[in-house]
Protein backbone atom coordinates (compact mmCIF):
# COMPACT_ATOMS: atom_id res chain seq x y z
CA UNK A 1 0.00 0.00 0.00
CA UNK A 2 1.39 3.35 -1.02
CA UNK A 3 0.24 6.28 1.10
CA UNK A 4 1.19 9.91 0.69
CA UNK A 5 0.69 12.27 3.63
CA UNK A 6 0.40 15.99 2.85
CA UNK A 7 0.33 18.67 5.52
CA UNK A 8 -1.67 21.60 4.18
CA UNK A 9 -2.24 23.42 7.46
CA UNK A 10 0.01 25.65 9.55
CA UNK A 11 -1.65 25.63 12.97
CA UNK A 12 -0.12 22.44 14.38
CA UNK A 13 3.32 20.96 13.85
CA UNK A 14 3.36 17.60 12.10
CA UNK A 15 6.43 15.54 12.90
CA UNK A 16 8.02 12.96 10.63
CA UNK A 17 7.19 10.32 13.24
CA UNK A 18 3.48 11.26 13.11
CA UNK A 19 3.54 11.03 9.32
CA UNK A 20 5.21 7.61 9.58
CA UNK A 21 2.54 6.48 12.08
CA UNK A 22 -0.23 7.60 9.71
CA UNK A 23 1.37 5.72 6.82
CA UNK A 24 1.78 2.59 8.95
CA UNK A 25 -1.86 2.83 10.09
CA UNK A 26 -3.13 3.26 6.53
CA UNK A 27 -1.16 0.25 5.34
CA UNK A 28 -2.35 -1.90 8.23
CA UNK A 29 -5.93 -0.81 7.60
CA UNK A 30 -5.66 -1.84 3.98
CA UNK A 31 -4.17 -5.19 4.99
CA UNK A 32 -6.87 -5.90 7.61
CA UNK A 33 -9.68 -4.78 5.33
CA UNK A 34 -8.59 -6.83 2.33
CA UNK A 35 -7.31 -3.90 0.30
CA UNK A 36 -5.11 -4.19 -2.76
CA UNK A 37 -1.43 -4.32 -1.71
CA UNK A 38 -0.68 -2.17 -4.77
CA UNK A 39 -3.32 0.38 -3.73
CA UNK A 40 -2.58 4.08 -3.43
CA UNK A 41 -4.17 6.69 -1.20
CA UNK A 42 -3.45 10.17 0.05
CA UNK A 43 -4.08 11.54 3.50
CA UNK A 44 -4.26 15.31 3.67
CA UNK A 45 -3.94 17.17 6.97
CA UNK A 46 -5.90 20.42 6.91
CA UNK A 47 -7.54 22.98 9.20
CA UNK A 48 -11.19 23.53 10.13
CA UNK A 49 -11.76 26.25 7.51
CA UNK A 50 -10.60 23.95 4.70
CA UNK A 51 -12.59 20.91 5.87
CA UNK A 52 -15.67 23.08 6.37
CA UNK A 53 -15.34 24.25 2.76
CA UNK A 54 -15.08 20.63 1.55
CA UNK A 55 -17.97 19.53 3.76
CA UNK A 56 -20.15 22.33 2.41
CA UNK A 57 -19.20 21.70 -1.22
CA UNK A 58 -19.53 17.92 -1.23
CA UNK A 59 -21.98 17.11 1.55
CA UNK A 60 -24.03 20.35 1.76
CA UNK A 61 -23.08 20.64 5.44
CA UNK A 62 -21.71 24.07 6.36
CA UNK A 63 -19.63 23.02 9.35
CA UNK A 64 -16.24 21.63 10.18
CA UNK A 65 -15.89 17.90 10.72
CA UNK A 66 -13.04 15.63 11.74
CA UNK A 67 -12.51 13.49 8.64
CA UNK A 68 -13.80 13.26 5.07
CA UNK A 69 -13.06 10.46 2.63
CA UNK A 70 -13.38 10.66 -1.13
CA UNK A 71 -13.18 7.23 -2.70
CA UNK A 72 -12.24 7.19 -6.38
CA UNK A 73 -13.93 3.84 -6.93
CA UNK A 74 -17.31 5.34 -6.10
CA UNK A 75 -18.82 6.43 -9.35
CA UNK A 76 -22.06 6.76 -11.20
CA UNK A 77 -23.01 6.41 -14.84
CA UNK A 78 -23.24 10.18 -15.31
CA UNK A 79 -19.51 10.64 -14.70
CA UNK A 80 -17.30 10.79 -17.78
CA UNK A 81 -14.82 7.98 -18.26
CA UNK A 82 -11.18 9.04 -18.13
CA UNK A 83 -9.36 7.42 -21.01
CA UNK A 84 -5.70 6.48 -20.82
CA UNK A 85 -5.51 6.56 -17.02
CA UNK A 86 -5.15 3.35 -15.02
CA UNK A 87 -7.08 4.05 -11.83
CA UNK A 88 -7.33 0.42 -10.70
CA UNK A 89 -5.07 0.96 -7.72
CA UNK A 90 -6.10 4.50 -6.74
CA UNK A 91 -8.30 4.39 -3.64
CA UNK A 92 -8.86 8.08 -3.05
CA UNK A 93 -8.19 10.83 -0.54
CA UNK A 94 -8.74 11.23 3.19
CA UNK A 95 -8.86 14.75 4.65
CA UNK A 96 -8.32 15.18 8.40
CA UNK A 97 -8.84 18.45 10.26
CA UNK A 98 -6.07 18.71 12.83
CA UNK A 99 -7.96 21.45 14.66
CA UNK A 100 -10.95 19.18 15.20
CA UNK A 101 -8.67 16.23 16.00
CA UNK A 102 -6.97 18.32 18.70
CA UNK A 103 -10.31 19.26 20.31
CA UNK A 104 -11.50 15.65 20.19
CA UNK A 105 -8.27 14.33 21.71
CA UNK A 106 -8.78 16.66 24.67
CA UNK A 107 -12.48 15.76 24.91
CA UNK A 108 -11.78 12.00 24.82
CA UNK A 109 -8.76 12.24 27.12
CA UNK A 110 -6.15 10.71 24.84
CA UNK A 111 -3.20 11.88 22.78
CA UNK A 112 -3.45 13.91 19.61
CA UNK A 113 -1.41 11.20 17.86
CA UNK A 114 -4.01 8.57 18.80
CA UNK A 115 -6.85 10.76 17.53
CA UNK A 116 -5.16 11.56 14.20
CA UNK A 117 -4.21 7.93 13.61
CA UNK A 118 -7.76 6.81 14.48
CA UNK A 119 -9.19 9.31 11.98
CA UNK A 120 -6.75 8.02 9.33
CA UNK A 121 -7.90 4.44 10.01
CA UNK A 122 -11.55 5.52 9.89
CA UNK A 123 -11.05 7.39 6.63
CA UNK A 124 -9.13 4.53 5.05
CA UNK A 125 -11.92 2.10 5.95
CA UNK A 126 -14.32 4.36 4.07
CA UNK A 127 -12.03 4.28 1.03
CA UNK A 128 -12.06 0.49 1.27
CA UNK A 129 -15.86 0.35 1.19
CA UNK A 130 -16.81 0.34 4.88
CA UNK A 131 -19.65 2.55 6.00
CA UNK A 132 -21.68 3.40 9.08
CA UNK A 133 -25.05 4.39 7.67
CA UNK A 134 -26.86 1.47 9.30
CA UNK A 135 -26.24 0.00 12.75
CA UNK A 136 -24.97 -3.41 11.61
CA UNK A 137 -22.38 -1.75 9.34
CA UNK A 138 -21.38 0.59 12.15
CA UNK A 139 -20.65 -2.37 14.44
CA UNK A 140 -18.48 -4.03 11.79
CA UNK A 141 -16.58 -0.80 11.12
CA UNK A 142 -16.04 -0.11 14.84
CA UNK A 143 -14.74 -3.65 15.36
CA UNK A 144 -12.21 -3.20 12.52
CA UNK A 145 -11.14 0.17 13.92
CA UNK A 146 -10.57 -1.26 17.39
CA UNK A 147 -8.68 -4.25 16.00
CA UNK A 148 -6.37 -2.05 13.92
CA UNK A 149 -5.81 0.47 16.72
CA UNK A 150 -4.93 -2.44 19.03
CA UNK A 151 -2.34 -3.68 16.55
CA UNK A 152 -0.87 -0.17 16.53
CA UNK A 153 -0.79 -0.12 20.37
CA UNK A 154 -3.20 2.81 20.37
CA UNK A 155 -6.16 1.30 22.21
CA UNK A 156 -8.68 3.49 23.99
CA UNK A 157 -7.33 4.70 27.30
Amino acid sequence: MQVEVSNEQELLEVSESLEAYIIKAAGLTSEFAGGDPAGEASIVLIDDAHIQELNKSYRAMDCATDVLSFALMESNEAEPQILGLDEDHLLGDVFISLETAQRQAIEYGHSLTREIVFLAVHGMLHLLGYDHQIESDTLIMRQKEEEIMGKLDLRRE
